[in-house]
């Protein structure tokens, strides 16, 4: 009616005033406008761990707003010390960390993972004469992956998330969430409401997104529990990772910058327990006999830490307006090191159908385009899931039959060269169905 009242001139100019106003918007503003709908941003992601993070720094590449909430203190998160938690990035994931900016500021931490050594054996005995030999060359795309420390992965999503405009931190914790008309809202201990198109939990295994949304778990402890620390050594390892099948569970020696070694040291619960209890001096006696002698003298660096072992996987990944990744998605054995690997590809494929969702003018969290998400990641975490349980049941004991089958087994594998090339590629994570973000 404007034009009727005023003329075309008047018209024009509000025609164009709107224009400019629309223009000034961010593209995600401007479609919550257009949508008649308001909220304090696109995305809510609950855990401010590692995947998390990773996930907002991936969809603010997109454009559109994300609030991380995380309890914890960014001054805690921030000045974390030395103690030898590290991961094995397989090389598909350190190409995501690049194309959202955190490796370049990490690379100079990271040691390459150049080989991995895989044998059976017994405390003292040291390895059977059947092993697997996976060695980097044998690809064309480089170093299989790198360790990387825990508190310079933190850090290094910390600075990126505090540079982006487009990410919100909030330190507080989630109360309750609701499903609200087109969004979702969550209610915190401090008071505060936040609204939302999507929420996405990244909350670890105990989940309380995937709990409030009513989202059971399927799973199984294994009796084990891991010993992890870093240990200085005499000798270099050059580059080269272990794993030892021992009868309680395997030992993983993985390469850190220097003559130092992050392990994943899997035993009983009792003898863990025990263990766990030794001074450090102790704790390097009973570990030596396992360790062998290969990288010399060893001595205990940084503190110890023990966490319980077992399959957890949420029964759906998906919910009204809510989405799981990482661990609250799925959590597994670390026998094959993949635990913050398959959590990066749930923030690829995440990112990648929530943004092709957007571009084509969709609603990002309506079922069929969750449900998109889940089945990408479904199946392959199944799959993960399933090896890495009976690759541990299959090890993990001292029957002399299962004992000859998986020695004589090694040993063939590492006897064909396109079979080992299939495992190598498996461990960098170059197979399945990859992400964008995955693929360099």
């Amino acid at each position: 009616m404007d034009h009727l009242r005023y003329g075309a001139d008047a018209t024009l100019k509000i025609d164009l005033r709107w224009a400019a106003a629309l223009r000034s918007l961010d593209k995600s503003r401007m479609m919550r406008m257009l949508a008649g709908m308001e909220y304090d941003s696109d995305i809510l992601i609950v855990g401010g761990g590692l995947n998390g993070p990773a996930l907002a720094l991936a969809l603010a590449q997109t454009g559109l707003t994300i609030t991380v909430i995380d309890p914890l203190s960014e001054t805690v998160r921030r000045n974390a010390a030395f103690d030898g938690r590290a991961y094995a990035l397989a090389l598909a994931s350190v190409r995501l960390l690049g194309a959202i900016g955190v490796w370049e500021g990490v690379a100079d931490k990271a040691q390459p993972l150049l080989e991995i050594k895989v044998a059976d054996g017994r405390a003292g005995e040291g390895a059977s004469p059947f092993f697997m030999h996976f060695d980097h060359a044998e690809i064309e795309e480089g170093p299989m992956g790198h360790m990387l420390e825990d508190r310079f992965l933190r850090r290094a999503f910390l600075d990126a998330m505090t540079d982006d405009s487009n990410i919100t931190q909030v330190r507080d914790k989630v109360q309750s969430q609701t499903i609200t008309t087109g969004g979702v809202s969550i209610d915190l201990a401090s008071g505060k409401t936040l609204t939302g198109r999507l929420l996405v939990g990244s909350d670890g295994r105990s989940s309380g997104t995937a709990q409030r949304a009513g989202i059971g778990r399927t799973g199984w402890g294994y009796g084990q529990t891991a010993l992890v620390a870093a240990i200085a050594h005499q000798k270099p390892h050059d580059g080269i990772a272990h794993q030892f099948f021992m009868p309680p569970g395997p030992l993983a020696i993985l390469p850190l910058p220097g003559n130092v070694s992050s392990i994943v040291w899997s035993e009983t619960d009792e003898t863990a327990a025990e263990f766990a209890s030794l001074s450090d001096a102790e704790f390097i006696e009973v570990l030596r006999p396992r360790f062998g002698d290969f990288l010399g003298d060893i001595s205990l660096k940084g503190k110890r830490f023990t966490y319980p072992l077992g399959l957890t996987i949420a029964n759906s990944f998906i919910g009204d307006r809510l989405a799981l990744i990482g661990d609250a998605a799925h959590g597994m054995h670390p026998i094959a090191g993949q635990g913050l690997n398959a959590g990066l590809r749930d923030v690829g494929a995440l990112s990648q159908v929530l943004n092709e969702a957007s571009r084509r003018g969709e609603d990002m969290a309506a079922p069929n385009v969750l449900a998109r998400y889940q089945q990408w990641r479904r199946f392959d975490t199944a799959t993960l899931a399933l090896a890495t349980d009976l690759t541990n049941r299959l090890f993990s004991n001292d029957n002399p039959l299962l004992r000859a089958a998986r020695d004589l087994g090694m040993g063939a594998i590492n006897a064909m060269p396109g079979l080992r090339r299939s495992f190598i590629r498996e461990a960098a994570g170059l197979t399945g169905e990859l992400p964008e973000l995955m693929r360099g």
